[in-house]
């Protein structure tokens, strides 16, 4: 297959994974370090040491960018347990080594109940400002079914401060698709969820991962789990309700009133490079895609290893065609999808054939959209909303197929 890679542009972000919570909720496979109830990042030592090794990892990684990083996403884990002075000490370091622009986006994951009103106002000073609320659910009864630690009271506390400090952007997380949940009590939290005047809202359906405590308990699709079904009315649901409320769909998991988009992770749906460091975390620079351990051990050898390394990844770099794989995965979970060009940028004339050969059955069942007059003059594709969304794994799963069938022949 011709390499059609795109010119390798310059980073303008970066993730960081803050990997410590209180407790680990029954369907979370996410890097983690279980903290208890009581400890925050002022008062444990394994916190501490862990923000000393990230901000070692940064200072070891060369410099890429060419001008100061648009984007900043501390991610977790539970990044509100970090302490003032932690965070602090992170995006000092993030500035000495790539510098951050004046009116960066300073976006921090924060879970109601392990938080203060004072730790917001010293996070807001610090530079965040834009902040992802992990409610998940809006009802006591679910929330401890999923091993929550915080409850529907902290939730309203923590939007109440949200309010009182001004936050200029803030988002909700709520999950679809819960135990014993039925397609009334989804309709009730999103209309609490509402009442509270977030500007974005992210939108997940329940996935019951290997090796967690959901997958001990259920099969998908068994009872009290809804059936596939009920979530894909469940999703459809939210998509009316969110857009008559006037939030753009602008993301297949995402909504956001006029201009509030999450712009980091606007960066990711776009393939665009960005810088990762921490625990389990992922970097795509210079086509090169590489994760992190994802235990506190491995990644302390790991950044030791990195510096002695002289901060030289050696993975080679995203062969093309997964770079065309990657494109379509992630530039179609985007209600504006792909642009011809670009799509073209990434393929040779007989890939660009076996996409079309591949997707023409779903453009003509409308699960697809090709904006254009023929294939050939093709401005933009992009999946429907809201049953292009829904059945988007069939669409990709139909693409990666042809397209790797291909290429071994």
């Amino acid at each position: 297959m011709t390499n059609h890679s795109p010119t390798i542009l310059s980073p303008a972000a970066a993730y960081l994974h803050i990997p410590f919570c209180r407790r680990r909720c029954f369907y979370c496979d996410f890097p983690i370090s279980v903290l208890g109830n009581q400890r925050r990042g002022e008062t444990s030592g394994t916190v501490e040491s862990y923000v000393k090794l990230l901000c070692e990892e940064i200072g070891a990684t060369p410099r890429l960018n060419e001008q100061p990083l648009q984007t900043v996403f501390f991610g977790g884990g539970t990044p509100s347990l970090l302490s003032i002075p932690q965070l602090e000490q992170i995006l000092a370091q993030l500035d000495r080594r790539f510098g951050i622009a004046p009116a960066a986006e300073i976006s921090m994951e924060m879970d109601p109940g392990t938080f203060v009103l004072l730790h917001l106002q010293g996070y807001l000073t610090a530079g965040v400002n834009r902040i992802s609320l992990g409610v998940q659910a809006l009802d006591d009864a679910t929330l401890e079914s999923c091993g929550r630690y915080h409850r529907t009271a902290d939730v309203y506390r923590a939007v109440d401060w949200l309010h009182q400090v001004a936050m200029p952007n803030w988002s909700l997380d709520l999950i679809s698709g819960l135990p014993h949940q039925t397609l009334a009590d989804w309709e009730t939290g999103l209309a609490k969820a509402i009442a509270l005047h977030p500007h974005h809202l992210s939108i997940y359906d329940l996935t019951v991962e290997p090796q967690t405590v959901f997958a001990q308990r259920y099969q998908p699709g068994d009872t009290p789990l809804p059936t596939d079904e009920q979530t894909a009315a469940m999703y459809r649901l939210a998509q009316a309700f969110l857009t008559a409320q006037g939030y753009d769909h602008y993301e297949v998991s995402n909504y956001a009133q006029p201009g509030h988009q999450c712009q980091h992770n606007l960066t990711y749906w776009h393939n665009q490079p960005y810088y990762g460091f921490g625990l389990g975390a992922a970097s795509y620079t210079q086509h090169q895609r590489v994760s992190r351990p994802r235990t506190l051990t491995t990644y302390g050898e790991w950044v030791k290893d990195f510096k002695a390394a002289g901060g030289i990844h050696t993975e080679p770099p995203t062969p093309a065609l997964e770079q065309l794989l990657d494109r379509l995965m992630l530039g179609l979970r985007l209600k504006a999808g792909i642009s011809g060009d670009e799509l073209r940028s990434h393929c040779s004339p007989k890939t660009w054939a076996v996409l079309y050969q591949t997707l023409t059955p779903h453009i003509q069942s409308g699960l697809v959209v090709a904006e254009g007059d023929t294939w050939d003059d093709l401005r933009c594709l992009r999946l429907s909303d809201p049953e292009g969304f829904l059945f988007s794994n069939v669409v990709l799963s139909d693409c990666f197929r042809a397209l790797e069938d291909w290429q071994e022949r």
